[in-house]
């Protein structure tokens, strides 16, 4: 996997103060996509062991955070969901507390209709999914943490343990 980029503090990718993780390489290739350099799963830099110590010790060391975003490209793709889970995994080694939030273009029924026990282990440490693929027909400015009417904001653990789509209360 490659990192597209990563910022140390957020309020614009979540709600609170958030680290963002942005990884490369996307399928879905959305007209208008903000992010169309991350489309390539080749930009940016390897996410190698060395690059993940190093951004999990900024993490550790930065009090005002609150929880982590995982957006890409598209983080939960078949090339990038194994190392999104070991970072996710990781992260919540050093900050338990933390809630993770995580951009798709993917939708919850597509990724639980995957059935594959990567896709299932990954959503049972997110929080908060904002799925859809960016719709530029459908796009409004300044929606709250989505950029497309179509995109939802999930309440990951609610809507799996009740099999049901249960948005996210802000």
């Amino acid at each position: 996997m490659n990192l597209a980029g990563f910022y140390d503090e957020s309020m614009s990718n979540g709600s609170g103060w958030r680290a963002v993780l942005f990884v490369s390489g996307c399928p879905h290739h959305c007209p208008g996509c903000h992010n169309k350099e991350a489309q390539d799963y080749k930009f940016g830099s390897e996410f190698n062991e060395a690059k993940k110590q190093e951004i999990l010790g900024r993490i550790k060391e930065n009090s005002i955070l609150k929880g982590i975003t995982i957006s890409g490209g598209e983080p939960l793709c078949k090339e990038n969901i194994g190392e999104v889970l070991n970072f996710i995994k990781d992260v919540k080694k050093e900050r338990p507390e933390f809630n993770v939030w995580c951009y798709s273009g993917y939708t919850l029924e597509e990724l639980e209709n995957r059935k594959d026990e990567t896709t299932n282990n990954c959503l049972k440490e997110i929080n908060v999914l904002v799925d859809g693929r960016f719709e530029l027909d459908k796009k409004v400015p300044n929606l709250k943490f989505k950029g497309s009417t179509n995109q939802r904001i999930l309440d990951v653990q609610k809507s799996l343990n009740e099999n049901k789509i249960i948005p996210f209360e802000m």
